[in-house]
């Protein structure tokens, strides 16, 4: 028997052991505050433990198997203010609740409710860890997930078309950023290029979660830029009261786009099964200056999940299918005037058990195993296949969640394995694999008005080439071991009750990837030829952010400070050198080199009147590499640093959002500068102003809820280039989009 498979079934066999300890069980109804009718279809979150379910028609719902101890219960439904709630769970015993939400009349977006249980003040990072779920997640809902999260303060967009978009993060992407599924790796190749596409598709999210600092060491030592999670609960960790689900369908103008939806969840006896689907059609967008050639799209998402729900905790499994067909435009520089269409292919199997205990340091354990088989193939206008990627990546996690131990009030420990099997067609880079293995721990704890959140996580990555050799382009292919230790602290104090003070550091470990070894050969979709290097050392980054946030009930601002430091940060750099084997390819080189980020945040929002808020962010990231004494004689020049290429300007946004009962209003005035701190070889881009806005109103017939989302982006056609655009030197970004969305909730 395989490791990995003699774990997974020991842990199936400690989840069905006989235990003596009773099932706690948590249930409640949610009410209406002022009507006192029941309000269905709530979405319940212990946040401590990462179970959800689902209230049913008549506002009830239960949790059960939940360890004694104390949680927060989080509550959100789409008209109401978002509600949470210190509770206890005792030992033996059911505990029942009685909740009302206050509708949306008034603005604010949450209530929170302490009890006689309350832990420390600050006990949520916000700055830390940011949640989009509700009106929020529908009203910016787009078709790639980076597109989705825009309006968040720091986030911008990389992409070569509008359907290969992926998030960037105070100027930091792709592998600093790590996307996730449900907690797992997304399995794609989306951080290696522009042209990959990120394989997961946001109209089938329930809510997206963004983490920084020692949260994010659970997932990776190289996330300094973060960590986002996609929710999609495709593994059932609660018994739902009753089969319950949601459809939803989706248009949007500037590429005639078409998608649906629809997901179901239903108990039966101990089992729970889930079922969902996802579709997305779309043409060629269009922006102020004509088409955007060869950049539709065709997506298709699926996936069936079931879990046995026991007295002691469950065990599940999934299965997922992701197909995507889209266009990339034609090359700047000519190298493909018909442009490149990319298929997309992922299959994705997922198991996950969690066992409860009581009496014991521990609270819960919990393993997790995935298996994805990826396929990207680069077929040109003449049908013949380009380049070709494939990818198994076999992954394994098991963490335990402590209770309260010294001066800490709670955490997690783990251990996670990867392994993957990489293989590339159409060039010369060999087949290779590797294999990854991590521990970590992080704890949180308070003292008075300090709270604390602490991480560690130390990893061994192994890269081996399927054949060794030597090339003369790339040097030595070999098997590289790396090791490395990756740290992080958060601290928040309160001042005053409504004004905390904090910082985050983070020291940040990345091994290179695959590509960055070893690639060699062209890449048509992405405009290059890669040249990887064999003796690249390990990424380094030490990151320090400081926080000032003031809350209160009509006023809330936050200001951030920060600076990342790498020595040795790997990008492919383009060499400007025309490649001699596809001379309409620039020569991209892998290459680490010291760097620095600097960049200040600031959000704030104000209650004018039990109606009307208004609001507005700022964003602005300044990086820099160092430059050589060789490098400053070649280019004659005593300019000891230069900037790095692809980094957002300055921007940001002021928005005013009416909200009315079942009807509620948000226009946003989105600004970015001209960007002419320039790379090698990069192209300036222009400042500019756009125009966005939607409208929402929710009603309910025959106790279904409905809602509808009316949203334009770009109202005014403003012609306009994203900076972080590989074919902004062609194409303008996309022209005026009017987007309608109605989903059901049954």
């Amino acid at each position: 028997m395989k490791p990995i498979n003699a774990l997974l079934f020991l842990f199936f066999l400690i989840l069905m052991v006989p235990s003596q300890i009773n099932a706690r069980q948590l249930q409640g109804v949610v009410l209406d505050a002022e009507t006192q009718d029941a309000v269905p279809f709530v979405y319940v979150h212990l946040e401590e433990i990462e179970r959800v379910t689902n209230g049913d028609r008549d506002g009830f719902f239960q949790f059960q198997n939940i360890p004694a101890g104390e949680y927060t219960l989080a509550v959100h439904r789409i008209g109401y203010k978002d509600y949470h709630k210190e509770i206890e769970i005792e030992e033996g015993e059911t505990t029942t609740v009685e909740i009302k939400l206050e509708p949306v009349s008034y603005t604010s977006d949450e209530i929170t409710v302490t009890g006689e249980q309350e832990r420390g003040v600050g006990a949520h990072l916000e700055h830390a860890s940011i949640k989009i779920s509700g009106e929020a997640l529908r009203r910016n809902l787009g078709t790639t997930l980076s597109e989705t999260l825009l309006n968040e303060p720091g986030f911008s967009e990389r992409s070569l078309g509008s359907a290969s978009g992926r998030p960037v993060i105070r100027g930091l992407g792709d592998e600093r950023v790590l996307i996730l599924q449900d907690g797992n790796r997304s399995g794609d190749v989306s951080s290696q290029s522009a042209d990959h596409a990120v394989s997961i598709d946001p109209g089938g999210a329930e809510e997206i979660e963004i983490a920084r600092g020692p949260a994010a060491l659970a997932y990776g030592a190289n996330a300094i830029g973060g960590v986002v999670n996609v929710v999609s609960n495709q593994i059932p960790n609660s018994m739902p009261v009753s089969v319950f689900g949601e459809a939803s369908l989706q248009g949007q103008s500037v590429n005639s786009e078409g998608s649906a939806s629809v997901d179901i969840t239903v108990p039966v006896n101990k089992f729970a099964i889930h079922a969902d689907i996802t579709g997305r059609t779309g043409g060629d967008f269009t922006s102020p200056d004509g088409d955007i050639i060869n950049s539709g799209l065709q997506n298709t998402h699926s996936t069936i999940g079931t879990s046995y729900i026991g007295s002691r905790g469950f065990a599940g499994a999934s299965g997922a299918m992701y197909l995507s067909d889209y266009g990339i435009p034609p090359d700047p520089l000519g190298g493909h005037p018909n442009g490149v269409n990319i298929e997309m292919r992922k299959y994705q199997f997922d198991f996950r058990a969690q066992r409860s205990f009581n009496n014991s340091v521990f609270r819960i354990a919990e393993a997790r195993y995935s298996f994805v088989n990826y396929n990207h193939k680069e077929i040109e206008s003449s049908g013949a296949l380009g380049t070709e990627f494939g990818k198994l990546t076999g992954t394994f996690s098991a963490k335990a969640q402590n209770r309260e131990w010294f001066i800490f009030s709670e955490g997690s420990v783990g251990l996670w394995t990867e392994f993957q099997d990489y293989a590339v067609r159409g060039a010369r880079t060999p087949d290779s694999n590797q294999y990854s293995g991590a521990a970590y721990i992080v704890q949180e704890g308070d003292a008075g008005k300090l709270h604390f959140e602490l991480g560690s996580r130390a990893e061994y990555v192994v890269s081996s080439p399927k054949q060794e050799r030597t090339s003369a382009r790339i040097g030595e292919i070999r098997q590289r071991d790396f090791s490395g230790l990756a740290t992080s602290a958060s601290a928040s104090y309160n001042i005053v009750r409504s004004l905390h003070i904090g910082s985050t550091f983070m020291h940040s470990f990345r091994a290179p990837s695959l590509e960055e070894l070893f690639s060699e050969g062209p890449h048509l979709a992405a405009y290059s030829f890669e040249i990887g290097n064999p003796d690249l050392d390990p990424e380094r980054g030490v990151g320090l952010e400081l926080f000032l946030r003031y809350e209160s009930g009509l006023f809330s601002a936050e200001v951030a400070g920060y600076q990342n430091r790498f020595s040795n940060y790997l990008y492919a750099r383009d060499t400007g050198e025309q490649s001699i084997s596809d001379p309409s390819l620039n020569n991209f080189q892998f290459v680490g080199e010291n760097a620095l980020f600097t960049g200040v945040e600031l959000s704030s929002e104000v209650q004018m009147t039990n109606k009307l808020k208004l609001g507005g962010t700022f964003s602005y990231t300044v990086a820099e590499r160092d430059v050589s004494q060789l490098e400053q004689e070649i280019r004659n020049t005593d300019e000891d640093t230069m900037p790095l290429p692809m980094i957002p300007p300055l921007n940001g946004s002021v928005y005013m959002e009416y909200s009315n009962r079942a009807f509620t209003a948000n226009t946003r005035f989105v600004l970015s500068d001209k960007q002419t701190r320039l790379g090698e070889f990069e192209t300036r881009t222009d400042a500019y102003e756009l125009l966005n806005a939607s409208v929402q109103y929710r009603f309910s017939t025959d106790r279904l809820l409905h809602t509808v989302s009316l949203s334009g982006k770009n109202l005014l056609d403003t012609t306009y280039r994203n900076h972080l655009s590989r074919i902004k030197e062609v194409f303008p970004a996309p022209g005026r989009n009017i987007s309608l969305l109605y989903k059901i909730y049954f």
